[in-house]
């Protein structure tokens, strides 16, 4: 539907359903900017889980965040609703918005819900590769009447500071991951902490989310389960981010650092970080297999691309 937005009335109510994934949360943010660019007179609100919410706070393209609750979706009485999320709560969140226009992909769950039916990202940008997760939702934008143009890099803000006794250069490790498969082991995040202290002078913190354990990198400064916030504090000053594939790389590559990602059992392809200096690491042959010598390689590319 190639009018849908222009269709909308000057300071229509515009709600986007991303629930949740930090990773999905920060890559949604390019198509609201695209979305705010071709109509910056919408209003634009965002259903998010609570502790996802901090990916949105600040950002100028969102004018209010919403629980995703009954009773806030329905009074806030949006005329387009568009679900970036898939799978039944969102699509019951959808359905509770009211809106006029309720705009969701083909292939979602209880499609008779929509009555926009939004085709594959392929379809759309008319390629037959595989594509990323931000092209993914920049997409939907594009079937619903947004100029094509080239996707921007995922942004985020912060108005906090960084942690305390940090004013010197400081790298961010983020070792651990939601499978093991996806999990560098501990012994070679260690030996890169150890080379950046010695090579290039740089500090590290490790980062972990809630009930996530960082003892065996306890002799470097430890931040874990820290709240969203404090995170993005924390990249937003620092020189570099290193990590498996998980959302905390995408918070990084949205504040343009340089990034190294090592991946195991993810596609780059589609989950590689977004438009900054970065270096990927494919493990091949499982992800104990990436030697150290791989790595510190990829950093010393880094290094000169940066």
């Amino acid at each position: 539907m190639e009018n849908t937005l222009q269709s909308l009335p000057p300071g229509a109510r515009v709600l986007i359903i991303r629930l949740r994934s930090l990773g999905d949360c920060v890559l949604a943010t390019p198509a609201l900017e695209i979305l705010k660019k071709i109509r910056p007179d919408l209003k634009l609100g965002v259903v998010v889980e609570p502790p996802f919410a901090p990916v949105f706070e600040g950002n100028p393209d969102i004018d209010e965040l919403l629980r995703p609750a009954a009773a806030a979706v329905a009074c806030w009485r949006p005329r387009l609703c568009l679900n970036l999320h898939g799978g039944p709560r969102s699509a019951l969140l959808t359905a509770l918005s009211l809106a006029r226009i309720r705009a969701g992909f083909a292939h979602f769950r209880y499609p008779w819900l929509y009555n926009v039916r939004i085709p594959t990202a392929q379809q759309i940008l008319g390629v037959g590769r595989k594509v990323h997760t931000a092209e993914h939702a920049a997409a939907a934008m594009f079937y619903l009447g947004a100029r094509r143009q080239e996707i921007p890099r995922a942004k985020v803000f912060t108005g906090g500071d960084r942690p305390g006794g940090l004013s010197y250069s400081y790298a961010v490790i983020h070792p651990l991951a939601s499978e093991p498969e996806k999990t560098w082991p501990a012994a070679g995040f260690l030996a890169v902490a150890r080379r950046l202290r010695r090579e290039w002078e740089m500090e590290t913190v490790f980062i972990a989310g809630p009930g996530e354990d960082l003892n065996a990198f306890s002799e470097y400064r430890c931040l874990g389960g820290a709240p969203l916030a404090e995170i993005k504090a924390l990249l937003a000053g620092a020189s570099l981010f290193i990590g498996n594939d998980s959302g905390p790389a995408h918070l990084a590559a949205a504040f343009g650092l340089p990034v190294l990602v090592i991946f195991g059992a993810s596609d780059p392809v589609i989950w590689g970080p977004w438009r900054t200096p970065a270096e990927v690491i494919v493990a091949r042959h499982g992800i104990e297999s990436v030697a150290e010598s791989e790595v510190f390689g990829a950093l010393q590319r880094l290094k000169v691309a940066a």
